[in-house]
């Protein structure tokens, strides 16, 4: 079954630029989580991730604590991007990632590790248009890369030099 996958992209200025009731809160509209799947070697789009609830956080006791993961689990990367809109187009504003791991073990509810303030710290700067992908393995990053070159060809080629030089370790761009 073909998965339906979509970015979403601004909106209007919910508060109409009058500076009242909402100035200062955190807009969403223009950012997407991808989900890396690193043992199926699978990326998504879940849109979910955005309140804890994605796919693979589902029945999942979360621990800051690595070793709460046990030594056998599955690894997957939350990458946060941000999109913009500029005289060319849309294009892939900020991007960073972090690491979700996941027992292996098969429980009722399983066992895994997250950061959520590192989540929440990677999410604010994808949507200040930083791109913090150096910890990722370099697997992840092509998956992310193919996953995003391909995803919108306009996107990628409108995207900032940082963006394709962090994501080039393993492709000649």
């Amino acid at each position: 079954m073909k998965e339906k996958m979509h970015f979403t992209i601004l909106s209007n200025d919910s508060t109409d630029g009058d500076g009242g009731y909402g100035v200062g809160t955190l807009d969403l509209n223009n950012v997407t989580s991808i989900i890396i799947d690193c043992e199926k070697e699978h990326v998504f789009i879940d849109l979910e991730a955005l309140h804890g609830r994605s796919k693979i956080e589902k029945k999942v006791r979360f621990s800051p604590d690595l070793a709460h993961a046990s030594s056998d689990y599955y690894r997957y990367w939350i990458v946060w991007v941000a999109i913009q809109v500029n005289q060319n187009g849309p294009y892939y504003a900020g991007c960073t990632a972090s690491e979700v791991r996941v027992s292996k073990e098969e429980r009722r509810i399983k066992l895994g590790y997250k950061s959520l303030p590192e989540q929440v710290n990677y999410l604010d700067k994808a949507l200040k248009g930083k791109f913090l992908l150096q910890h990722m393995d370099s697997h992840s990053k092509k998956l992310l890369f193919q996953f995003l070159s391909e995803f919108n060809e306009a996107y990628w080629k409108h995207s900032p030099e940082e963006l394709k030089h962090q994501l080039s370790v393993l492709e000649d761009l």
